[in-house]
C-alpha cells in the first residue's frame, strides 16, 4: 500500500498549440506577402506589356483601315466652278462659289472604317498617320488628346485647338511616352535634320525636326501656340509666323514631371 502510495503520476502540459502560434503566423505572413508580391507583378506586366500590344495592335489596324480607304477613293478635288459671261456674273448667286476657302485650306476628311465613316469631330477619330523613320514609328493621329479615348490607345493626339496638317500655324500632338503603345517611347533620340511625315486623305507633308526643348513644365501652354515659344525657357521657340509641328510627351522615362518637346517645320513642295 506504502509503495504504491509512492508512485508517481506523471504530468503532461500541452504546450505544442503555444509552439505552433508564432509559425503559424509567419506562414500566414508569407503566404501574404507572397500573394502581394504575385499580385504587384501581375499588375506590373498588365502596365508595362499587355497595355502595350493591345494598343499597339489596334493602332495598326488603324492605320491599315485608313490607308486602305485612302487608296480605295483618294480625294476628290474642289469642283471647278462654271464660266459665266462678264454680263451675267453680278446676277449670279454665291452659293456656286468653290468650296475652299481663300487661303487654300479644306477641312480634314473624316476616316471611314468598317464600312461607316466617324465625325472628324469625334475624340477617337483618327485622321491621319504620323510617321518618323528614325525611330521606326508609324501611328495614327486622332482628334483630341484624351487618354481614354485617344492616347490609352495608342493613338497620337491633336491638341484641339491648333493647325491642321500641312497649313500655316502649329499642328500640335501629344502621346504616351510609356505604356499604352508609347509611340514617343524614343522621342528624346530625334535631332536637327531629320524627318517626319504625316499623311492624310488629301496629301502627305513632311516636316524637318528644328528645336528640340529637352524639358519644360506641363503648363508651359507656349510650346502649342500658333508661333510656339516656351513661357518657361523663352529662348527656345519661333519668333514668326510658319507651318509648325510641335511633338510632346513626358520626361524623365516613367513620370509626367515635365514635358520634352520637339519642333519641326514644313519642307514646301514635299
Amino acid at each position: 500500500m506504502r509503495a504504491r502510495g509512492r508512485e508517481r503520476v506523471p504530468v503532461v502540459v500541452q504546450s505544442l498549440g503555444r509552439r505552433r502560434t508564432p509559425a503559424r503566423l509567419l506562414w500566414t505572413a508569407a503566404e501574404a506577402v507572397v500573394t502581394c508580391g504575385v499580385v504587384l507583378l501581375l499588375l506590373v506586366v498588365h502596365q508595362l506589356w499587355w497595355t502595350n500590344q493591345e494598343a499597339r495592335a489596334e493602332a495598326r489596324e488603324q492605320v491599315r483601315v485608313l490607308e486602305r480607304e485612302w487608296d480605295i477613293s483618294p480625294p476628290v478635288p474642289p469642283p471647278v466652278p462654271p464660266l459665266v459671261p462678264p454680263s451675267v456674273s453680278s446676277s449670279v448667286p454665291p452659293s456656286v462659289s468653290p468650296s475652299v476657302s481663300s487661303s487654300g485650306s479644306s477641312p480634314l476628311s473624316p476616316p471611314v472604317g468598317g464600312g461607316e465613316s466617324r465625325s472628324s469631330s469625334a475624340p477617337s477619330a483618327a485622321f491621319a498617320v504620323l510617321r518618323i523613320p528614325r525611330l521606326g514609328l508609324t501611328a495614327p493621329v486622332a482628334h483630341g488628346v484624351s487618354k481614354r479615348s485617344v492616347l490609352d490607345r495608342g493613338y497620337v493626339g491633336h491638341y484641339p485647338g491648333t493647325a491642321a496638317p500641312g497649313r500655316s500655324g502649329n499642328f500640335a500632338l501629344a502621346g504616351h511616352r510609356n505604356t499604352h503603345g508609347e509611340p514617343f517611347r524614343y522621342l528624346d533620340r530625334l535631332v536637327k535634320g531629320d524627318e517626319i511625315s504625316v499623311r492624310t486623305r488629301d496629301a502627305t507633308y513632311t516636316y524637318r525636326v528644328d528645336q528640340i526643348l529637352p524639358r519644360t513644365a506641363p503648363r508651359d501652354v507656349g510650346v502649342i501656340r500658333a508661333v510656339p515659344r516656351s513661357l518657361v525657357k523663352p529662348s527656345y521657340g519661333y519668333d514668326a509666323p510658319g507651318a509648325y509641328l510641335t511633338l510632346t510627351t513626358c520626361t524623365p522615362e516613367f513620370s509626367s514631371a515635365y514635358r520634352l518637346v520637339v519642333w519641326a517645320t514644313l519642307v514646301p513642295g514635299r
